[in-house]
């Protein structure tokens, strides 16, 4: 039996089970990794108003005691990633822990917002990312939105504008950026930038049309970071992500007329 690679979350659950943890713990098992959580948030959503999101979060302390659990194993982690984590203080809690407890290979997926939504959950929470967590990145992988705040510049519109951002974001600390451009850029093209300090280089596949692709961001943030925990190179790692992502897309279901999700089992299974 090969090592057994542990992977955390530190997310909220999405209970489509499209995106969040749900989407990182199935991703990770497709990568051989084993996914543990500490959960950060509950989100519900309404089907009685526009499938309208309300958001829960987790107590401080129960995060703390979560976060205790994970790092109680004589196995070391192998890769972390965050994702929807809404408070300052629970910024400060995970950047204090990953600091103390030298955790490696991380990946922050800086969700400021719910799918559907354009305005930042909480504007202090996002200058926290920014001041405390995206320094200890290894990689960062914001959306449009998520890079525009994260870089303090005008709203993206194009490549140029993500180059821009991604340096911005690189001069914050973080030593990899990965911006989700997905299908806002081109319309035959889904587009992903990659900036690693120096250079640049722009992931492009066909766009899938049918619009499926709920957690989609999450599930590329998760398969970066099983690849990183399977001792990848971010390069190689984000390559991976990049298809693996495609696939769950170009394989995704209706979930109802609200939403369709990514089917994080389709590279194994189609």
């Amino acid at each position: 039996m090969s090592e057994i690679k542990r992977t955390l979350t530190i997310a909220g659950n999405d209970s489509s089970g499209g995106a969040g943890l749900a989407a990182d713990l199935k991703t990770f098992t497709e990568f051989g990794c084993y996914g543990q959580v500490a959960v950060t948030t509950l989100v519900s959503m309404d089907p009685d108003n526009n499938w309208s999101h309300n958001v829960f979060p987790i107590e401080l302390d129960v995060v703390k005691q979560q976060l205790t659990t994970v790092l109680a194993s004589e196995k070391p982690l192998a890769a972390v990633k965050t994702g929807m984590i809404g408070t300052v203080e629970l910024v400060h809690l995970v950047a204090e822990t990953i600091e103390r407890n030298q955790l490696k290979n991380v990946v922050i997926d800086p969700v400021l917002v719910c799918k559907g939504e354009d305005e930042v959950l909480n504007p202090e929470t996002a200058d926290a990312l920014r001041e405390k967590l995206v320094p200890l990145a290894d990689v960062v992988t914001p959306n449009l939105f998520e890079a525009a705040v994260l870089a303090q510049t005008d709203p993206i519109k194009s490549i140029e504008d993500m180059e821009e951002a991604a340096k911005k974001i690189h001069a914050l600390g973080a030593k990899h950026i990965v911006i989700k451009g997905g299908k806002a850029l081109d319309d035959a093209q889904a587009i992903d930038l990659y900036y690693d300090g120096e250079t640049f280089e722009v992931l492009a596949t066909d766009k899938v049309n049918h619009g499926h692709n709920h957690g989609a961001g999450c599930t590329f943030a998760a398969a970066i970071t099983a690849g990183l925990a399977n001792d990848l190179s971010v390069k190689d790692a984000i390559h991976q992500a990049k298809d693996f992502v495609t696939a769950a897309i170009a394989s995704g279901f209706a979930y109802n007329q609200y939403v369709g999700a990514v089917y994080h089992s389709a590279v194994r299974f189609k």
